[in-house]
């Protein structure tokens, strides 16, 4: 009997013996009070270290699971930050965004207000334009009434002037004894001996000019006689220009027309070109009252302005060539007296 008693005991233990072939990979069974009183010493053992393999596994595993709570916990902590962070950028940008929005809304309406005030601008200026292009039209329309004034002007001093003779260089004093007159009959006796005896030749007037002679004068005053007839006039200066020296008392003297200033003053912007064209044997003459005339090619040429001379002169390369020199330092100095004016 003790020996069945303990056949099945070992066969009892044969059927709750594990025989693992790793110890860690041994599954933990349910043992019974009774089963562990019957077992041996040997397999109590190694239920024992088994229990221990287990409880080592379990530690380890609540460790385990401790440290993945924990990471767990921490990235819990991060991710709330960074969800405390990411709001408060939210609100951040929210609130940065409304700015912008805005400084935009405030800028279009400056950009609105400054392209009504360049509107309002150009508009002022287009009227100041409109204002300056009328003045300067007012201008020029005057400028030229007054060119036209002044040529009206001019021209009636010239046909006042025209049948006057202008005597240059008769001395101070000299008309006391006989008076202008009286010495006008003693050039024309003096120079031209056929004229003193033409009774038609009658002087209506004669005068010094000007008027008041100024002591520091170092030239007589002009001697200038009114004839009774342009003709007359024409027939002695004709008369003079042959003679060409024309004396009083042996002293030299001039016979000239008697023109205005302007007039003189466009005569005399002539006479550099006159000279040139007399040099190269052109024959020019300054007709009246201030044209120049001359020969080129075989024919008689007059020019009233030089802008003409000058539009003429573009058609023919000799005359162009030869005036060339002199009609650019004209051009120089009516700029010059442009510029100081």
């Amino acid at each position: 009997m003790p020996n069945n008693k303990c056949k099945n005991r070992g066969n009892k233990n044969k059927e709750v013996t594990m025989t693992p072939s790793n110890e860690k990979d041994t599954p933990i069974q349910d043992y019974e009070d009774d089963d562990i009183e019957e077992m041996q010493e040997a397999d109590l053992k190694k239920l024992i270290r088994t229990l221990r393999s287990s409880q080592k596994q379990i530690l380890e595993l609540h460790k385990s699971l401790m440290d993945k709570i924990e990471n767990l916990s921490r990235e819990n902590e991060i991710l709330r930050r960074n969800q405390n962070e990411t709001k408060q950028l939210v609100q951040q940008e929210t609130v940065i965004v409304t700015e912008v929005k805005n400084s935009i809304d405030q800028m279009k309406n400056t950009i609105e207000s400054l392209t009504n005030r360049m509107g309002e601008a150009e508009e002022r200026i287009s009227d100041l334009e409109d204002r300056e292009q009328e003045r300067i039209q007012s201008d020029q329309r005057k400028e030229e009434e007054i060119r036209n004034l002044k040529h009206i002007v001019r021209n009636l001093q010239d046909t006042i002037k025209k049948t006057n003779i202008r005597v240059l260089g008769v001395p101070e004093g000299m008309e006391r004894e006989k008076g202008l007159e009286g010495l006008f009959s003693e050039i024309l006796a003096e120079n031209f001996p056929g004229l003193e005896k033409d009774r038609d030749i009658l002087v209506q007037e004669a005068h010094r000019t000007p008027n008041k002679h100024d002591q520091k004068r170092s030239s007589p005053r002009h001697v200038v006689i009114k004839l009774s007839t342009v003709k007359h006039k024409e027939k002695i200066l004709k008369c003079a220009r042959e003679k060409r020296q024309i004396t009083l008392r042996g002293s030299p003297i001039r016979l000239t027309d008697d023109f205005s200033s302007e007039t003189l003053q466009a005569r005399r912007e002539w006479r550099d070109i006159a000279q040139v064209l007399r040099e190269n044997n052109c024959q020019p003459r300054i007709l009246y009252p201030a044209k120049l005339s001359f020969v080129n090619e075989g024919e008689i040429k007059t020019f009233h302005s030089k802008q003409k001379l000058k539009e003429f002169g573009a058609t023919r390369p000799a005359l162009q060539k030869m005036l060339k020199d002199v009609l650019h330092t004209e051009t120089q100095k009516h700029s010059h007296q442009h510029e100081r004016r």
